[in-house]
């Protein structure tokens, strides 16, 4: 039950992703002053399609929304894999890895996402795109706030929903190095023209620690590419500079064999190259006075989980309604972290559950996972057993609480 009106008490949010629009659909739901603060100039389009499964599923409902990503959803139908020189080793449906639910689970594009979560508030909760948070003062009383532009504001409370690389958390918590763990794999994502017929698959090509994938929606001219590898330590150094960023991709890449050459020369051309480590987030605490994190800023999962956006809209879910139920912030803040910890956590958990099967790292486990694929009666029965269950389970170890 809330307990009051909340209408005097403004909240900055700083991201327009998926946290941040689930959060002030919420809070504005709740009666907060809400304004969202992001560094796009609008809410982002296109992107790969993510998935929202489990308890994440039962937030989109509870938000209206269910109907308009049932339409978007794409409904990817299989996963084949080719061996080192581009033959077919064998085909599986996607929740054979994922522990996803055929015709439960929603796959939509993640600008299709942030678009559905952005309609219902963007004519009720302030945007200010093109803008960034500069500094932050807590004076314990309130949160004064300088952003990039020079607009100076005061919130009584402020949440990075700003992502893995949170500038919310670095300016209150410090520097990201502490709370940052490698899960030991570097990647790129971007777009090229789909001369390959792929459509509703995705089609991944493996060599131990290396992987290159492409992915179809729908039958379009368009389709995702994906060039992964791993490396004992992270290349930070290339990240300050594109053309050094593509440079150390390629050099990963020399093999004349199947797609291996066009996604090397389309991750080069791209306009939306998307270059970055793989990792994750964990903190001792998200909150700090009246500043707290959420999404992946909090408890990124990495993409190795495919459960990032699930969580982070179950999390936002959870710190609107306990904000909205409790009267001291801190109180609330105790009882979202305690809520939504242990479900990041065992989500979390699925970045390795699986990896021997979907990023073989070695020789003798790219040669088992092919020798599986090649018998599918067995290979429905091992993916189970090498984390479908698990995932399952991760997906729905939250009931979601009833807050009004």
């Amino acid at each position: 039950m809330i307990k009051n009106s909340h209408s005097s008490r403004s909240v900055l949010i700083s991201g327009a992703s998926i946290a941040g629009p689930a959060l002030a659909y919420w809070l504005d739901r709740y009666g907060f002053d809400v304004t969202v603060v992001e560094k796009a100039p609008a809410v982002r389009g296109g992107g790969y399609a993510i998935d929202i499964r489990g308890t994440a599923r039962e937030v989109v409902d509870r938000m209206g929304l269910l109907p308009r990503l049932t339409e978007a959803h794409v409904d990817s139908q299989r996963i084949t894999f080719v061996d080192a020189v581009g033959e077919t080793v064998g085909s599986a449906r996607p929740e054979q890895f994922t522990g996803g639910e055929a015709g439960l689970d929603l796959e939509v594009r993640r600008g299709d996402l942030a678009e559905a979560l952005h309609t219902p508030v963007r004519e009720r909760v302030e945007f200010l795109f093109n803008d960034s948070i500069a500094t932050l003062d807590d004076t314990g009383d309130a949160v004064h706030v300088v952003f990039d532009s020079g607009i100076r504001r005061t919130f009584d409370l402020v949440i990075g929903a700003d992502g893995l690389h949170s500038n919310t958390r670095r300016l209150v918590f410090g520097p990201e190095e502490p709370f940052h763990h490698y899960l030991g794999h570097v990647f790129a994502g971007f777009t090229l023209p789909n001369e390959f017929g792929f459509a509703h698959e995705a089609v991944v090509w493996n060599e131990p620690g290396r992987g290159a994938v492409l992915y179809a929606h729908e039958p379009s001219d368009r389709v995702h590419g994906f060039l992964t590898f791993a490396d004992e330590t992270p290349p930070f150094d290339a990240f300050r500079d594109p053309r050094a960023q593509r440079d150390l991709v390629a050099a990963h890449f020399p093999e004349q064999v199947w797609h291996v050459p066009r996604l090397v020369d389309g991750m080069r051309e791209a306009d939306d190259l998307f270059c970055d480590i793989v990792s994750q987030i964990h903190m001792p605490t998200w909150s700090h006075g009246r500043v707290v994190l959420a999404g992946d800023a909090a408890h990124a999962t990495s993409f190795l989980s495919g459960q990032g956006s699930s969580v982070a809209l179950v999390g936002a879910y959870v710190l609107a309604g306990e904000l909205a139920t409790q009267t001291d912030h801190a109180e609330a803040f105790t009882a979202y972290e305690r809520t939504i910890r242990p479900f990041a956590e065992v989500n979390q958990a699925l970045a390795t559950s699986g990896g021997s099967v979907v990023t073989p790292t070695t020789r003798e486990e790219l040669e088992a996972r092919n020798a599986l694929l090649r018998d599918p009666e067995s290979a429905a029965k091992e993916l189970a057993m090498a984390g479908a269950e698990k995932g399952r389970a991760a997906h729905s170890a939250l009931t979601l609480p009833h807050y009004c």
